[in-house]
C-alpha cells in the first residue's frame, strides 16, 4: 500500500514557495494561472492555455473593456460510493483558475475560441490599421 505514495528525498520543513502562494492567495483570492503561449501573426493574435481535465462548460471567457479573462472552476465531485475518501495520496488539484489579457489594438467583435484536448485557443484578430493618406497641399 506505501509503495504508491510517491517517495520525497527531501522533506522540508520550511517552504518558501509555499509562504509565497499563501500570501498571493490572501491578497488576490483563491485563483491559480494557468500555462499559456501568446503567438502574433500577420493579422492575429493566438492564445494557447493549458486547461486538462476542464469542459466548455467549466470555462467562461469574459470581455470588460480592454480586458480578456479567461477563467475555469474545477470542481472535486463526490461520489457516494466514496464517502470515506479511500485514496492513500492525492495530487490532482481542484479550484479556480484565472488569467488576464490586454486587448489594445484588437477587434473585440471577431474573437474565437474553442477547446479540443484540453487546450483552449483563442483568435483575437488585430484591428485593421488606417493607412495614413498623404495629399499634396497646392501653394497660391
Amino acid at each position: 500500500m506505501f509503495e504508491l505514495t510517491p517517495f520525497r528525498r527531501h522533506e522540508v520543513s520550511y517552504d518558501p514557495f509555499g509562504t509565497i502562494e499563501d500570501m498571493e492567495r490572501s491578497m488576490f483570492g483563491n485563483f491559480r494561472s494557468f500555462r499559456t503561449d501568446i503567438r502574433d501573426t500577420k493579422d492575429a493574435f493566438i492564445i494557447e492555455a493549458e486547461l486538462p481535465g476542464f469542459t466548455k462548460e467549466d470555462i467562461d471567457v469574459s470581455l470588460e473593456g480592454d480586458t480578456l479573462t479567461v477563467s475555469a472552476v474545477h470542481q472535486e465531485k463526490k461520489e457516494e460510493k466514496d464517502e470515506k475518501g479511500g485514496y492513500i495520496h492525492r495530487e490532482r488539484s481542484y479550484g479556480a483558475y484565472k488569467r488576464s489579457f490586454d486587448l489594445s489594438g484588437v477587434d473585440a467583435e471577431k474573437i474565437t475560441g474553442s477547446l479540443d484536448s484540453g487546450i483552449l485557443t483563442l483568435t483575437l484578430p488585430k484591428v485593421a490599421k488606417e493607412e495614413k493618406k498623404t495629399r499634396k497641399i497646392e501653394l497660391g
